[in-house]
């Protein structure tokens, strides 16, 4: 099982108003191992916002599907546009991915 974080800096203020955003669903939730997706705010910041989208994956192959696939594109389409029109509250971003190795508690 993989987690991929997105982390993301934004301008303050807008961490909560996004995060609804990376969680409405769509064409994402059928695609081939797509476990689910999760927002995580970073608190204690004082002069930005950071917001961790987590999507969960069975495999890493999955995941790199998921960015090459039209869901992908038509997910992210508003943001690109926005980020163009230099209207975007995002400061950048990092990509992580994390491979389960162990764990204790519930199965997912």
């Amino acid at each position: 099982m993989y987690i991929v974080t997105n982390r993301i800096k934004m301008k303050k203020g807008y961490a909560e108003k996004m995060a609804p955003m990376f969680t409405q669903g769509g064409a994402i939730e059928s695609l081939k191992g797509f476990i689910k997706i999760e927002t995580w705010s970073v608190e204690g910041l004082e002069d930005v916002d950071q917001l961790y989208v987590n999507t969960w994956w069975e495999t890493l192959d999955d995941f790199e599907a998921w960015k090459t696939s039209d869901a992908f594109k038509q997910a992210h389409a508003r943001g690109t546009a926005r980020k163009e029109a230099g209207e975007s509250p995002m400061l950048g971003s990092e990509l992580v991915i994390q491979k389960l190795q162990t764990h204790v508690g519930k199965q997912i």
